[in-house]
């Protein structure tokens, strides 16, 4: 038998700690629900935790659709509880949208409230979806807040989707291009390079070069393989870590060229996260920090010191502008807000305008980037053939 401990929450809502001796991790959850556990969120034996299911930090739910199926049910007049009951029985339980949508349904039912019974699963549902339920709550404006957050997630989805669309070309040029060049290095030039032996000094400079890659291509074919493999793996290794993609987005934002770009697309999701939580009734002075998480951290600290001037007082305006968190347009645009009682709606079109620059932006750096980058993969590939050949072509010149 072994001790395990079960912590969990009460029928009254209370989290608890259990002791329990069982054989096994699942044994010892049935143990503590039988002594008055209604949800048990982990077991743990010698220091480590066994997470059940509906605890799983899964990315299978989809937040865009469940928020769809809870405006038409709770607009064609059921409540919020049984709108949960109802999605609840149509999902699978494997552990993703199903268990998550139970122990909701389980959490609305001990009395908890619906943003409450959200927050216990953050890797499913982002603050500012339960910022906006939570004040909704208050208001008894349920649909409107969904509604108001399905149209910010479609809006930032369709930028999302211009720099996915627009990256797309580019990358299967990319990936074509040196799926070319690897074959010409690695396979074609190692030819070329044994029937040119014995001929280095006859060779222009830029073809023997080029034969003696392909020497020690062909006689170090492996290891090259293997430092290929094993550099793609450190490159997905390090873009993986928060600290080296913080570290390229600063970069970005240093580019002399895209740099401006960079900044007007953060600062314009910035705009839009604020107008959504003060759309929905959340003071200004929560709404800034909620909202600053958004930002990259060199944005970060400039935005924490404009709250800190809400706070005293000053206008949204004038703080923003202070910490440079603000464009021509958008200074205006909250001014004329500020003055008319309308600072969420403002701060939303603000976000539209800097999109729609975006867009136009995005639309003519294509237009420019890719006929420049086939020209770039042309001359690459059409130089080392060029490389290959002109040793053939300057002895044919000589025997004739």
């Amino acid at each position: 038998m072994t001790i395990y401990k079960v912590r969990g929450l009460s029928a009254e809502g209370e989290l608890q700690l259990r002791r329990v001796s069982a054989s096994t991790s699942a044994e010892a959850e049935r143990i503590a629900r039988q002594t008055g556990l209604q949800h048990v969120i982990d077991v743990a034996s010698g220091g480590f935790a066994k997470r059940p299911r509906s605890m799983s930090r899964s990315s299978g739910f989809d937040l865009s659709l469940f928020a769809h199926e809870l405006v038409a049910l709770l607009g064609a007049g059921l409540s919020l509880i049984e709108t949960l009951e109802t999605l609840a029985e149509r999902q699978p339980h494997d552990g993703r949208g199903g268990s998550v949508l139970g122990d909701l349904v389980r959490s609305m039912q001990e009395g908890q409230a619906f943003s409450a019974a959200l927050r216990r699963f953050p890797a499913h549902f982002p603050e500012l979806f339960i910022a906006s339920i939570a004040a909704s709550e208050h208001t008894g404006e349920m649909v409107p807040a969904l509604e108001r957050y399905l149209r910010y997630h479609a809006q930032l989805g369709a930028a999302r989707q211009k720099i996915i669309s627009a990256s797309l070309y580019p990358a299967m040029l990319c990936i074509v291009g040196g799926a070319v060049a690897t074959f010409l290095l690695c396979f074609l030039v190692p030819r070329f390079s044994r029937v040119y032996e014995g001929m280095e000094d006859k060779l222009p400079l830029a073809s023997r070069w080029l034969m003696h890659w392909g020497a020690f291509a062909s006689a170090n074919g492996l290891a090259l393989l293997v430092a290929a493999g094993a550099g793609l793996a450190a490159i997905a290794l390090l873009a993986s870590r928060p600290a080296v993609r913080a570290r390229l987005g600063a970069a970005l934002q240093d580019n002399p060229w895209i740099g401006a770009k960079v900044r007007l697309m953060q600062l314009s999701r910035f705009y839009r996260s604020l107008g959504l939580l003060l759309g929905g009734g959340i003071p200004l002075t929560k709404a800034l920090p909620m909202a600053q998480g958004l930002l990259p951290l060199p944005l970060q600290a400039a935005a924490g010191s404009a709250a800190l001037e809400v706070s005293q007082g000053r206008s949204l305006s004038d703080s923003l502008q202070a910490c440079a968190l603000t464009t021509p347009v958008a200074l205006r645009l909250l001014r004329a807000g500020e003055r008319n009682g309308q600072t969420a709606e403002m701060l939303e079109k603000a976000a539209a305008f800097h999109d729609t620059e975006m867009n136009h932006w995005i639309d003519r750096f294509t237009r420019l980037f890719e006929p420049a980058l086939m020209l770039a993969i042309g001359l690459a590939i059409g130089g080392i053939v060029i490389l290959l050949y002109l040793p053939i072509f300057e002895l044919a010149g000589a025997l004739q």
